[in-house]
């Protein structure tokens, strides 16, 4: 099953959209660009699965039924959570969402968006829209890309088909 398949949105295209203005780059942004972005011969599940701190993610993807359409699909962005990041749910909460399959692929699916992004080039304000349909928005704080109110990584990892962004919290969809 392709992951565009399991889009909750009915458009027929992801239309990716960023706003930016003439903005200075915020404090922290020339010295997080310059970090390299790391290679990994595999795909995003390859990488997570290789990556103890993202045993969870690969969990719930699993649990989702998502670990086959994300190693099928091409050319994406995920921002990955730690493990910190779901243990930071409260227990009922995070229990309610694995509980859930339906929910669960709507969480995961708003971490993915498509093309490869690098959160630390877009000068604020800017959005994508995730491949639930719905958009993250990018900004800068405590010098740091943040995607929503993640912060992530300022190092990524190049895939096979995509790019992987570590991120410090679970991003929660509008549902």
């Amino acid at each position: 099953m392709k992951i565009k398949n399991l889009m909750l949105a009915s458009t027929a295209a992801i239309a990716c959209t960023i706003g930016a203005t003439a903005q200075a780059a915020p404090p922290g942004y020339a010295s997080c660009v310059s970090e390299p972005i790391a290679q990994f011969d595999g795909t995003v599940v390859d990488a997570a699965l290789a990556t103890p701190e993202l045993s969870t993610l690969v969990d719930v993807v699993v649990a989702a039924g998502l670990a086959d359409a994300l190693n099928d699909a091409e050319n994406i962005t995920v921002y990955a959570p730690t493990n910190d990041a779901f243990a930071a749910i409260p227990g009922d909460i995070l229990g309610a969402i694995a509980g859930d399959e339906a929910l669960l692929t709507s969480v995961l699916l708003y971490h993915v968006t498509e093309g490869t992004n690098d959160p630390r080039a877009f000068i604020p304000p800017a959005r994508r829209n995730t491949l639930l349909g719905q958009k993250v928005y990018y900004s800068y704080s405590d010098a740091a890309p943040r995607v929503n109110n993640a912060a992530v990584s300022c190092s990524g990892v190049k895939v096979s088909n995509g790019i992987v962004w570590v991120i410090d919290s679970v991003l929660i969809p509008a549902l």
